[in-house]
């Protein structure tokens, strides 16, 4: 088995046992926490378990939020360039006018997310889950001309979730 194999394995698992540890952990709706209008570039929320939590129009440009559960969060209009999304559930988010440009969204899940202006040039989305995503068709369409892998977590295919071959 070839290294870069072995690392893609590796980091399925390690996705899917995040996932497991947050979804058994338990909730504390104390944690929501609104970082809207704020200026936190460069932030370290990974690991992070901060559903419900707001970040409209915050700035978080090269932001690490590698891992962490972001369940119907507020990203709308949010600045998320060169972030670091990796693993990361943003199933029922809403992202809408959010820039991710240049983000690292290998194996997110973003289920159900209203996405239909965001921005992803240059994003990296092997392995993410688009299962259910509004998204505009032309937005659709530059996903679909970089999309590859299986998200490690719920099974699905890239390609598929973003109905790129229909």
């Amino acid at each position: 088995m070839n290294s870069r194999k072995y690392r893609q394995i590796l980091t399925g698992l390690l996705c899917l046992i995040i996932v497991v540890v947050l979804a058994i952990a338990p909730t504390n709706p104390a944690l929501a926490e609104d970082y809207s209008s704020r200026d936190i570039k460069s932030i370290d929320l990974s690991g992070q378990d901060l559903r419900d939590s707001q970040f409209t129009r915050a700035d978080m440009r090269e932001a690490n939020l590698s891992y962490t559960n972001l369940q119907q969060v507020s990203l709308f209009s949010a600045k998320l360039m060169n972030a670091n999304l990796e693993c990361a559930d943003l199933t029922y988010a809403v992202i809408d006018l959010a820039r991710l440009d240049n983000a690292n969204l290998t194996n997110a899940i973003l289920e159900g997310v209203l996405a239909f202006s965001a921005r992803f040039d240059g994003a990296i989305i092997d392995g993410a889950d688009f299962t259910d995503v509004l998204l505009k068709p032309n937005i659709q369409e530059k996903l679909c001309q970089v999309a590859k892998g299986t998200n490690p977590v719920t099974g699905r295919d890239t390609r598929e979730t973003l109905f790129c071959d229909y």
